[in-house]
């Protein structure tokens, strides 16, 4: 195995590592134990001679003092030195026993008993004594001053002996220190030449076909070199390749079947198709849109083009008014965002639905209800004005069920009239034939006038309408439509009204957004279902168990009248809690 080759590779080196601590160990002990303490001692026995020579000569001194005729004064300077000179001899007996340093300790003994015999005379008549005297007491003082020096060249040469010991101990473990690294560099380059031979060529191997299979090769075999688990590695790898050549098999035959299978849809597809890349360029056109022969998309396509490749969002336009015109033919465009984080693309595709005939359909759509309306309209009011001079003239006759229908029949036709009035007002929108009469109007007064207008319907109905306008919108002057914008806040105002409990409160809001003003108007009653928020501002709609009367055109008409501005509207409701119709216009709406 890997993990035993590796062991009896290092053993060597872990055996000479042990060798060497063994014997730093050893040398370490033995420097620490006899050398030191050989050394300790003599330090200790020479200091000692020191003191001792320098108690005899103090001795010496107070018995050349007794003989000067104070022997008085002489015996404490000699006792003193005496007691210290015995402390410390007795310490070099004691230390010296059994060694062969102990003779010349007795004969330093001997010599200062005899240098002790010849001072207490001295000490005790006091007195210069004889020639002899003298003579004699000097020789015992050289005697004892003779046998420390003695000692002291023996100590010397002994501390010499050990430090030369210590030299010979530290040669010898530098040599032994430096075979032992010298063995262990030039074993650790074998054992580093016979395992990289051993483990790289095989690494070697497997980070070749490894190289190879990044680059497509999955042909490349590793060769195994051993059973261990560089050849289960080998293994693996090569088992692995095997998986990716089959993988790389089917899924090649995979991508040809979709590549196939999604350039006969592009084929297929009636509609122009554009793939577009990051950069807004075309990569892909099935034969619909080739036969547009577009080299660059027209404004009403690059702008939300340009958005969704920025923000990664769907631009799915829902109405008429966003339809693209191309010759004879009408297209509504669909741009989906698409990215494939295998290959990396990021774009969107450009999909035009040919709504030709369906934009015939609603011109046509709009021109019936226009024309029918138009139609109506004539003997609509010829009916409502004959009834309204019945009415008026008082007829004789008429019961009170006459009169009930009558009045039932001014009624109906004023509803019908105010219809077809919408209707009517809806086409000439939607067609454009009704344009816009544009008036520079502050916006704080046309907020006031449109506030005090609808306060007169409101407050009997027990509701509060409240106008909040933002500091930042003061003397913002707006190029607009006042009697269009008119119809827009009343009807929006009039529904509030409509669907709020007695009491409520109904908030007329302005406030300023990047490039635009945000009107709003919100309610407290009982809310919208879900459900039928996007569908409030189609024509003719009217949300489930609605109870109120109306034609479901208002917000139809209030919308063609936002848009016709340049802006937008919307609504937002949460069932119990109100409803909020918003529209933003422009500020430099023109």
């Amino acid at each position: 195995m890997l993990r035993t080759r590796l062991y009896l590779g290092l053993l060597p080196l872990l055996l000479i590592l042990v060798g060497t601590g063994a014997y730093a160990i050893r040398v370490g002990r033995e420097l620490a134990g006899s050398l030191s303490r050989d050394l300790v001692n003599n330090y200790r026995a020479m200091s000692a001679l020191q003191q001792m020579r320098e108690s005899a000569t103090l001795m010496s001194g107070a018995v050349r003092e007794a003989q000067r005729g104070d022997p008085l004064a002489a015996r404490p300077a000699f006792d003193e030195p005496r007691a210290a000179f015995l402390r410390d001899l007795m310490g070099q007996v004691h230390s010296s026993a059994g060694s062969p340093r102990a003779p010349l300790v007795g004969s330093l003994d001997r010599a200062f008993q005899d240098f002790l015999a010849r001072s207490e005379p001295a000490l005790r008549a006091g007195g210069a004594g004889s020639r002899n005297d003298q003579q004699g007491d000097a020789t015992a003082l050289f005697g004892v001053l003779d046998a420390i020096e003695t000692l002291t060249r023996r100590d010397a040469a002994a501390a010499q002996q050990t430090a030369a010991r210590v030299e010979q101990l530290a040669a010898t473990t530098e040599r032994v220190l430096l075979t032992a690294i010298v063995g262990a560099v030039a074993l650790s380059i074998f054992v580093a030449w016979r395992l990289a031979s051993s483990l790289l060529k095989p690494i070697k191997a497997l980070t070749a076909s490894a190289v190879a299979v990044g680059e497509g090769d999955l042909d490349r075999v590793v060769p195994e070199f051993s059973g261990d688990e560089l050849g289960q590695l080998a293994r693996a790898f090569n088992t692995m390749s095997a998986k990716l050549r089959s993988y790389r098999e089917a899924t090649l035959a995979k991508v040809l079947r979709t590549q196939r299978t999604m350039e006969a849809t592009l084929t297929s597809t009636p509609e122009p198709v554009f793939v577009v890349g990051r950069d807004g360029t075309m990569e892909i056109r099935n034969p619909a849109a080739e036969a547009l022969a577009l080299t660059e998309f027209p404004p009403a396509l690059a702008e939300p083009l340009a958005h969704v490749l920025e923000t990664g969002e769907h631009y799915l336009p829902g109405d008429y008014a966003k339809v693209v015109p191309w010759g004879a033919r009408h297209y509504l465009p669909r741009i989906l965002a698409i990215g494939d984080k295998l290959t990396e693309f990021k774009g969107a595709a450009v999909i035009l639905q040919d709504v030709t005939k369906f934009r015939l359909l609603d011109d046509a759509k709009t021109n019936l209800v226009g024309t029918v309306s138009h139609e109506l309209k004539t003997p609509l009011t010829s009916l409502r004005m004959a009834v309204y001079l019945l009415l008026e003239q008082k007829l004789d006759g008429l019961t009170a069920t006459q009169r009930e229908l009558l009045e039932s029949a001014r009624d109906d036709s004023d509803r019908l009239l105010r219809i077809l009035d919408n209707l009517l007002d809806l086409a000439r929108l939607e067609a454009g034939a009704s344009s816009l009469n544009r008036q520079e109007v502050e916006l704080a007064g046309l907020l006031d006038e449109i506030v005090r207008e609808a306060r007169g319907f409101i407050a009997p109905n027990g509701q509060r309408l409240d106008l909040d306008v933002a500091p930042t919108l003061s003397g913002v002057r707006l190029l607009l439509d006042p009697e269009r914008l008119r119809h827009v806040f009343m009807n929006l105002i009039t529904n509030a009204s409509k669907y709020s409990p007695p009491g409520g409160v109904i908030t007329l809001s302005a406030s300023a957004e990047p490039g635009f003003v945000r009107f709003a108007v919100r309610d407290e009653g009982a809310g919208i279902p879900a459900e039928s928020v996007a569908h409030v501002f189609d024509r003719f709609y009217r949300a489930p168990d609605q109870e109120k009367s109306g034609a479901g055109l208002g917000l139809a008409i209030a919308r063609e009248i936002v848009v016709a501005h340049g802006g937008s509207i919307a609504c937002v409701s949460e069932p119990g809690r109100g409803t909020e119709f918003y529209f933003l216009l422009p500020v430099s709406s023109g």
